[in-house]
Parts: structure tokens; C-alpha cells; sequence
């Protein structure tokens, strides 16, 4: 599974590996690892620190984007987490994934927590697959909440 936490060196990090940022005990935030330029190394992520609200309204920020960063930028301590490497094979970086990460940058995207996170994005980017673990985990306790409205069509 992934590596433990710690800060690496460039030679444990490979363009397109998922890079978990642990925030608390049941959330983190994902990037891809990009490459080296000019000595710094960048990860591409979908960050909603951009969005027109202060407070995104249910988990939700509008005009988000994927964007490039140091990778320390975002944290001091992450881990490699191909977490879908044994289920899905990973796209080819240069021919792949570096291209729709370069396509995606400047463009809006609505960052949902449930709906479309990082790790959605990041899964979607190395696999072509969208899928959230950490989402998965707590869909079980909020999807009871849905269920009388989805039977009666008010959601």
C-alpha cells in the first residue's frame, strides 16, 4: 500500500505516483506528482482554495482548479498512495496523463467532497478511473439520510 510518512527524495517519487497529504484522521488531499523543473518538484492538484466562497456551502467550492505547486507547497509530510494499482493499470504518464493534467489547468472545475475531490481527480488522472477510498468509508452513515428522498423523487 503506500509509504509512510516522511519527506522523500525525487528518487522515491515517479511522474504520475498519487500523493496523499493527510489532513486530519479521516480526510486528505491528493496530487499527482508531476516532475522536476528547474531543481523543484510539482504536483498537480485540484485545490479550492481559489473558489468565490469563503466557506464552501456542503463540502462544495465552486471555480476550483487543477493546478501545479512545489510539492512541499502543500505539505511537509505525504506518502505515495497508488492505492488502485493492484485493480487498475496505471495510464502512461507522458503519453497520458501529463497531457489531460496540462489540459485541465485553467480550467473551472466545482470541487464537491462527495462528488469530486482530490483523490477523485487524482484517481481519475493515474487510472481513468474516479473513485474516492476515503469517500467510500463514509458514504455508509450519509446515504441513509438520501434514501427517503431518492424514494419519493426530491432528490
Amino acid at each position: 500500500m503506500g509509504q509512510s510518512l516522511a519527506k522523500h527524495d525525487a528518487a522515491q517519487l515517479f511522474p504520475g505516483d498519487i500523493v496523499e497529504y493527510p489532513r486530519n484522521r479521516y480526510f486528505s488531499h491528493f496530487a499527482i506528482y508531476y516532475g522536476e523543473r528547474d531543481g523543484v518538484r510539482y504536483v498537480a492538484h485540484l485545490t479550492s482554495r481559489d473558489s468565490d466562497a469563503k466557506i464552501p456551502l456542503y463540502g462544495r467550492a465552486l471555480r476550483s482548479e487543477v493546478k501545479l505547486d512545489p510539492i512541499e507547497l502543500l505539505g511537509k509530510k505525504y506518502k505515495v498512495n497508488n492505492m488502485l494499482d493492484g485493480c487498475y493499470p496505471a495510464r502512461d504518464f507522458y503519453n497520458v496523463v501529463k497531457r489531460a493534467i496540462d489540459d485541465m489547468m485553467g480550467q473551472e472545475v466545482t470541487f464537491d467532497i462527495l462528488f469530486h475531490n482530490s483523490e477523485h481527480q487524482a484517481t481519475l488522472f493515474r487510472y481513468g478511473v474516479k473513485k474516492s477510498e476515503q469517500i467510500e468509508k463514509i458514504y455508509k452513515y450519509i446515504m441513509p439520510a438520501w434514501e427517503k428522498l431518492f424514494e419519493e423523487k426530491k432528490l
